[in-house]
This record gives C-alpha cells, sequence and structure tokens, in this order.
C-alpha cells in the first residue's frame, strides 16, 4: 500500500516545480487565513475560496502536463476567441455599475477580459517566434497592433485594472524580444506628449482617483475614502502589527473591499511591518523563480512567455500594494495567491502552470 500511494504521488506531482509550488502554497496559506479575518462574520467566504484553490490547482496541473509546443498551438485560436468575445461585449455586454465588461450566455455570464491576461501573451510570444529568424521593426508594430486592440476594448468598457494587466503582459513580451532602447525611449517621450490627450479620454470617474491620489482629504467620504481607510490601517500595524483577528479597521469595516483589492490592508493592521517584509520576501522568491525559469528556458517562445508570466505577477503586487500604500491611483488588480476570487486566482494558477510546463520539459530535453 505506502508503495502505491508513493506511484500515485509521484505521478501527480512528477511535472510541478518544487520552489514555485511551496512558494505558492505559503502565500495561499497567508491569504485564506486573512480572508477568515476579514470576513469572519460571513464564513462562507473561506469554504468557497478553498473550493477556488482546489480549481486551480487543477488548472495548474493540467497545463503544466501540457508541453509548449501544444500551449504554442492554442496561441492563436485563444487570441481570435478572446477577441472576438471582447468584441462582442462592446455591442451586447451588460452593464452593471455603468460598466459593460460581461457577456450573458444563458445561465452564467463571462468576463472576456480575463482571457486576455494569457491569450495576449501566448499570441505575441508565438508571433516573435514565428518570426525569430528575421526580426525587423515591422514585427514589433505589428505585435504593437496586436496589443493596442484587445487593450482599447478592455479600457473602453471601462476596466483600467485587467487593461494594464493586459498592457503589461504584452508590453513584456515585446520588451523581451530585443525592443531596441531607442525605440522604448522614443514611446516614452511620445507617451509623456500624448498625456493632455489620455487625460480627456479618461472617464470622470478615473480622473476623480488620479486627482484623489494628489490629496485624499479632498474626498474623504467619496472618492479618497478607500486611500484614507487603507493607510490608516497599515499605520495602525505598526512594527509588529495589532495580531490575527483584532484589526480594528478591518472588524469595524472601514476598510472597503477588504477581502479582494484591499486585502493588503488587512493583513498590515494584523501582522504590521514585520509581516510586510516576510510578504514581500515570498514575492521576491516567487519573482526570482519564475525569472530563473524564464532565463533557461529552451526557445524564443517559452523565454518570451516565462517573461510575460513573471513580468504579470511582478505588475500585480506592485500595483496592488501601491494603490492600497496610497502610491497609485485605485484600479481593480487583485493581489496575486492572497485576494479572495475564483477568476483571478484561476488566471494566476494558469500562469504558474505555463512556468512548469516550460521548467519540466526543459528538464525532459536535457536528460
Amino acid at each position: 500500500m505506502p508503495t502505491l500511494i508513493n506511484r500515485i504521488l509521484n505521478r501527480l506531482s512528477e511535472h510541478l516545480d518544487g520552489p514555485l509550488l511551496v512558494i505558492a502554497g505559503l502565500l495561499l496559506l497567508i491569504g485564506t487565513s486573512t480572508v477568515y479575518s476579514a470576513t469572519y462574520t460571513t464564513l462562507s467566504r473561506v469554504p468557497s475560496q478553498i473550493l477556488n484553490i482546489t480549481t486551480a490547482f487543477a488548472v495548474m496541473w493540467l497545463v503544466a502536463r501540457t508541453p509548449p509546443t501544444t500551449l504554442m498551438r492554442f496561441a492563436v485560436p485563444l487570441y481570435v476567441v478572446g477577441l472576438a468575445l471582447l468584441v462582442l461585449v462592446f455591442l451586447f455586454g451588460v452593464k452593471v455599475n455603468g460598466a459593460r465588461r460581461w457577456l450573458s450566455i444563458g445561465f452564467t455570464r463571462i468576463q472576456p477580459s480575463e482571457i486576455m491576461k494569457i491569450a495576449m501573451p501566448l499570441m505575441l510570444a508565438w508571433y516573435f517566434h514565428k518570426h525569430e529568424a528575421a526580426l525587423r521593426l515591422k514585427h514589433y508594430v505589428v505585435a504593437a497592433l496586436i496589443l493596442a486592440v484587445p487593450f482599447g476594448l478592455i479600457a473602453k468598457q471601462p476596466d483600467l485594472g485587467t487593461a494594464i494587466l493586459v498592457g503589461a503582459a504584452g508590453f513584456f513580451v515585446i520588451f523581451f524580444a530585443g525592443l531596441s532602447w531607442k525605440v522604448l525611449v522614443g514611446l516614452l517621450v511620445a507617451g509623456a506628449s500624448a498625456l493632455p490627450f489620455l487625460w480627456n479620454v479618461l472617464h470622470d470617474y478615473q480622473r476623480k482617483r488620479v486627482l484623489t491620489l494628489l490629496d485624499p482629504s479632498s474626498d474623504p467620504l467619496g472618492a479618497g475614502y478607500h486611500i484614507i481607510q487603507s493607510t490608516i490601517a497599515i499605520g495602525s500595524g505598526g512594527a509588529l502589527g495589532k495580531g490575527w483577528l483584532n484589526g480594528t479597521q478591518t472588524h469595524l469595516e472601514f476598510i472597503p473591499e477588504r477581502h479582494t483589492d484591499f486585502i493588503f490592508a488587512v493583513f498590515s493592521e494584523e501582522w504590521g511591518l514585520v509581516g510586510n517584509i516576510v510578504l514581500l520576501v515570498l514575492y521576491f522568491l516567487l519573482i526570482g523563480r519564475c525569472l530563473v525559469i524564464a532565463t533557461n528556458a529552451p526557445t524564443l517562445f517559452s523565454r518570451l512567455l516565462a517573461a510575460a508570466v513573471t513580468g504579470s505577477f511582478f505588475t500585480c503586487v506592485f500595483v496592488n500594494m501601491g494603490m492600497v500604500s496610497g502610491i497609485l491611483p485605485v484600479v481593480g488588480v487583485p493581489l496575486p495567491f492572497m485576494s479572495y476570487g475564483g477568476t483571478a486566482l484561476v488566471t494566476f494558477a494558469l500562469g504558474l502552470g505555463i512556468l512548469m510546463s516550460i521548467q519540466t520539459h526543459r528538464m525532459l530535453v536535457k536528460k
């Protein structure tokens, strides 16, 4: 019997990367305990999150067993389907709280923009891999167009948080494909010059978020409420925090969206500066391991895809902690493996599965 159990365990774990699995597991454990603390009056969140984790692990396991060459074959179909769904959302999407982000399919609603978080880096990595032998400036222009269309459709919904993540994933692929620094500097200058135009394009609530970032006290009970309450929670945690389940800002319900986008404020209040350092170390180790996998990937497609996933993790961590700390505008970006929610967790698990697929199949090739 022990031999059979060992065989089953070996079979289940043979395509999984140990360091990534351990780090992600620790983050999920911390995240689930923080979700419990943030929502202990409604205990249904924890069983639901455990179900989300189980689903995410199954997705990660399946993707990890899929060779990168097979993933490459899904690049174009997935991108085309995702783009078609975004167009359908633009034309027939369900409008909720002023945002048209969802598509009704009868028994439920789906958010097609989530598909692009994976489809975009897959598509661009496939495109550069296809033209690897003779990359020219025109290929980077085409890649920029491939990125710009879905980015624009998602930003139009409006869903600035998802647009930022999709844009970041695409940018990392283009950058690591060998984009010239001269071109990059030129784009930065052009972007800075276009800021007045971009400001006029922003929705009223998005402009208000930027202005509130500069002076939250200008609207303490409105647009500035999120930033003010989250920074109070972070500051009140001090060096060692108030202890698990003892966060007053959390349990008196001052922190908005405390189990999703603002879960970092809950964690900071309970565990303080020391807890935040531990959390940052875990994310540093996660991103470091991802970079090692990207560096050692055997093909251009694998390297670009791994770099895009790594960049997406970094962007999510940086933007989420930045907005909760009051140094970036508030946008809907979850904290990886910490925030409550099934869709985002499955997306992060897909990223882990892709990295594990690249790593394990590289090792198989070496053997």
